[in-house]
């Protein structure tokens, strides 16, 4: 019997260490995280110094893990992949590093992934069928991005948001409501008791043709509603529990009727019939009901990344078997690229 060919995926790029192995029909045979989110908790975000330190800390203990799950080791491995854009550049270079020791000590090939593209990638590891082409949206705490898919591996960037990610704006409107971090699905669950349409929250370039996003403005909004502006002379309701549930069912309901209605607008401007969608609010279950109303009436179909490949992870380094067929692979100084441009159109 062949042993099937098996790769080590590392992920690094911001606050989860992570790494999994993956056989080349995509079964995931292993997965492990090391998140991060007790030691960011009290400042509200990430820390880029505090996650390029834990990263270090559980980037060996993580791969050991991941290949013992797999019943897999380090000789096993046919290729090393790892994510090296974009992210932050401290967190990013501890995975590449990990990863360039592997591929040199094992004399393996070395796969430089995009972290954004692979999160779109997770949509094809649960199809039954080629996706592609396809309209993608990734939608993060760092990333709110359009992208027309002609292919598994071919992704332009056709827009994205001009200041704030929508993930970051759940982040931050949490904070202003007193709810924890990461205040995406803290804001998730209280809406759940909220009237979505209580509060009238903006919903920037939802009539625009162009695909740009923009969420800064329902951040500001969020704040003077919740805590009133400042010098007003009357003082905003206190937060009661139901006010918190509605403001957050009301934001909520505001960020996911952009989302779709980009998704729309791009589908129809491109002329695909498929849009995939990943990233970590990609999770959020009024969104994916939304999504699964815009498939049944529009005819569009849509693919959403599961939910255990929705927030960061390695298993989503499978689009490396992609890019590993297509001869794809990095030299041994490669480096990482933390910034990610963004769409001028």
């Amino acid at each position: 019997m062949n042993t099937p060919n098996i790769l080590l995926a590392i992920e690094s790029s911001c606050d989860e260490t992570a790494a999994a192995v993956i056989d080349e029909d995509l079964n995931v045979l292993s997965s492990v995280i090391a998140t991060q989110d007790e030691l960011h908790q009290r400042f509200g975000g990430v820390v880029p110094e505090i996650a390029s330190r834990a990263h270090l800390s559980n980037i060996l203990p993580v791969i050991d893990e991941a290949l013992r799950k797999s019943e897999h080791k380090l000789e096993d491995l046919s290729a090393i992949a790892v994510m090296t854009q974009p992210g932050l550049v401290g967190s990013l270079l501890v995975g590449l590093t990990a990863a360039k020791t592997l591929a040199l000590v094992l004399n393996k090939p070395l796969v430089a992934l995009n972290h954004i593209h692979a999160h779109l990638y997770a949509c094809q590891m649960i199809a039954e069928e080629n996706l592609f082409p396809a309209i993608g949206l990734v939608v993060s705490g760092g990333h709110t991005n359009l992208y027309d898919c002609s292919s598994p591996t071919e992704y332009d960037l056709i827009g994205s948001t001009i200041d704030d990610a929508a993930g970051e704006a759940f982040d931050k409107s949490a904070a202003i409501l007193g709810l924890p971090y990461p205040g995406g699905p803290h804001i998730a669950r209280v809406a759940e008791d909220g009237d979505p349409k209580a509060f009238r929250f903006p919903r920037t370039f939802i009539k625009e043709d162009r695909l740009a996003f923009s969420f800064s403005g329902i951040k500001t909004s969020m704040r003077y509603t919740a805590l009133g502006q400042p010098g007003a002379k009357v003082e905003p309701p206190p937060l009661t529990e139901q006010r918190i549930a509605d403001l957050s069912a009301s934001f909520q309901e505001a960020v996911v009727d952009v989302l779709i209605a980009k998704c729309q607008q791009a589908a129809q401007q491109f002329g695909r019939k498929s849009v995939c969608i990943g990233g970590g609010v990609a999770a959020n279950k009024r969104f994916r009901e939304r999504l699964q109303e815009l498939q049944q009436q529009s005819g569009i179909r849509v693919t959403i990344a599961p939910m255990n490949l929705c927030t960061d992870n390695a298993a989503m380094g499978a689009i490396a078997w992609e890019l590993l067929k297509q001869g794809k692979t990095a030299e041994l100084d490669v480096d990482v690229t933390p910034g990610l441009v963004r769409f001028k159109g």
